[in-house]
């Protein structure tokens, strides 16, 4: 029986889907000026999104290749790095191809160092199509496109998201201020069967997916939801209905970003 990762997906349904969004932001990169800024990512270029796309790939691929218990940073993995002349486009689509190559040769089950809660190679398959969704649209947004996430990838983003947050607070310091008395966000996609409700307790923040009432709610488009949380869109950017205590929703962004 095919192991389900999350929801109905499948480690196989997040490597097609990597394979997909790959293809899209290779053939970006394709007619993009490399100089080009990406707004998203304040001091960044096109250039330096494809580096970083890469060298987290490459990073993730041999993490699962070598069933790596324990963490390991992108500078102490030997892979070839992107050069002076070298073609970014081919570069990228080379990484990603030896990326899924790995992924498929190794059983969702297998056990091995991951930075969230789940240490198995099924949390790279999903965390890096998700990685990668959140920088194409980085890409698309800096070339004046519309990120073309649907609505079903987008909510499986968002709980992917919270589900790791409370992990990052071992290197995001401020995601060790998302604590409270109770106060309640709530995130309600508008386009599919997507709610969230955060509760932030004295201990830190907790979530479950469905319907609440928060001290501030903001309604959107999935898509645009799971840009919100990364940081991609601001509140105010018109993309949104907001309710309630806007203060809490910037304390929660603020502090949120990983």
């Amino acid at each position: 029986m095919t192991e389900l990762i999350h929801g109905d997906r499948t480690h196989e349904d997040y490597c097609t889907a990597i394979e997909a969004a790959t293809a899209r932001l290779v053939a970006l990169v394709e007619e993009a000026d490399p100089a080009a800024p990406v707004p998203t990512c304040p001091g960044w270029t096109i250039a330096k999104l494809v580096k970083h796309v890469g060298i987290t790939q490459r990073w993730a691929e041999h993490l699962v290749r070598t069933r790596a218990p324990e963490r390991l940073g992108a500078r102490d993995v030997p892979m070839d790095r992107l050069g002076e002349g070298d073609d970014p486009a081919a570069w990228l689509a080379a990484g990603t191809a030896r990326l899924l190559a790995t992924l498929r040769a190794t059983a969702p089950e297998t056990p091995l160092w991951s930075w969230g809660g789940d240490r198995h190679a099924r949390f790279w398959s999903r965390r890096m199509l998700h990685e990668l969704l959140v920088h194409l649209a980085d890409a698309e947004l800096a070339l004046g496109r519309e990120p073309g996430i649907d609505a079903g990838s987008a909510i499986d983003g968002v709980d992917e998201f919270l589900g790791n947050l409370p992990y990052a607070a071992e290197w995001a310091e401020r995601v060790g201020r998302l604590s409270g008395d109770g106060e309640t966000l709530h995130l309600h996609a508008t386009d599919a069967e997507g709610e969230w409700m955060i509760t932030l307790r004295p201990t830190g923040f907790t979530w479950e997916r469905g319907h609440g009432k928060g001290a501030v709610a903001v309604r959107g488009i999935a898509s645009d939801l799971l840009l919100l949380v990364y940081g991609r869109l601001r509140p105010d950017a018109g993309r949104f209905e907001i309710f309630g205590d806007d203060r809490l929703l910037a304390h929660w962004l603020e502090n949120s970003a990983i």
